[in-house]
């Protein structure tokens, strides 16, 4: 059973397409990344996935069922953080949990824990919170029960660096504990920490799915170089998005690095980095409809 199936998912919304044809899978127990900008289908697909939206074609599938066939008892196996998160705010954030809890029937043990470990006020009305500390009720609210599937829209959003750190131990620890963690984020840092796989949606189709490590191979390595002097004439053949300063050089190259550098060996070279791309260069790459 895979935790997540999406089976040519379309959504239409007044005339504009939103998702144009996803397909995708999730496998039980990873953590997998969803990339893209403002509008791209990321938060459209996570509404259907917990059946706050209806598809206008094609098929999802959570946890083996079909959010609307599953109901309530499948939303129960769910952890859900929205990315415009909305709040009683009459309530203190102990009685909202505890509330949650009681109407999930599990959790309520775990709701002290994971306050103290955000450093969150249990004692203080919604209405008082700011909104990196409404962001950590909504992120215990989605956790506390140790769902099977954790569906988390921009988890991050609000929360200072130190507790951006905090979180992503904390996926790490429910991964482990065998919570499948599907989230979506613009810190593209943080996919490259903690994600098993990530996919990149554009315009409402998926453009890449691949683990980090494959990601990083098809997107080569960085090369910045400096000459004694003026820069060799072939020195930066079969490099791609090269770039030339005097003695400067730079570009991107793919394949295994060994050619390369039998080639720089034999020039007049100062000084040579070549490091792997991060993962922020790798999206651009595919946003831009590169390789």
């Amino acid at each position: 059973m895979t935790a997540i199936a999406l089976d040519g998912l379309v959504k239409d919304y007044d005339g504009t397409r939103a998702l144009d044809g996803v397909d995708l899978e999730v496998a039980p127990g990873e953590v997998f990344g969803f990339i893209g900008p403002n509008g791209a289908g990321k938060t459209t697909t996570m509404r259907i996935l917990v059946d706050l939206l209806r598809p206008t074609a094609g098929t999802a599938r959570v946890l083996g069922e079909e959010p609307r066939a599953g109901g309530p008892a499948l939303r129960a196996r769910l952890g859900y953080l929205p990315g415009e998160l909305v709040l009683d705010e009459r309530a203190t954030a102990r009685e909202l949990l505890a509330h949650v809890a009681t109407v999930r029937g599990r959790g309520a043990e775990r709701i002290a824990p994971l306050a103290e470990r955000f450093d969150l006020d249990l004692d203080r009305r919604i209405g008082e919170l700011s909104k990196g500390n409404k962001q950590k009720v909504g992120l215990v609210q989605a956790v506390m029960h140790r769902p099977e599937l954790a569906l988390l829209d921009e988890p991050t959003s609000g929360l200072d660096p130190l507790l951006q750190r905090e979180f992503l131990a904390l996926v790490r620890e429910e991964r482990d504990a065998g919570t499948t963690v599907f989230l979506s984020s613009h810190v593209l840092s943080e996919l490259e920490d903690v994600a098993d796989r990530v996919a990149l949606i554009r315009e409402g189709r998926i453009a890449v799915v691949d683990d980090v490590a494959g990601l990083r191979a098809a997107a080569g390595q960085r090369l910045d170089v400096e000459f004694e002097g003026a820069v060799p004439a072939g020195a930066m053949e079969g490099l791609d998005e090269v770039r030339i300063d005097g003695a400067r050089a730079s570009g991107v190259w793919r394949g295994a690095p060994t050619p390369l550098l039998a080639r720089l060996a034999g020039l007049p070279v100062r000084h040579v980095t070549l490091r792997d791309r991060n993962l922020e260069e790798i999206v651009l790459d595919a946003y831009r409809g590169g390789a």
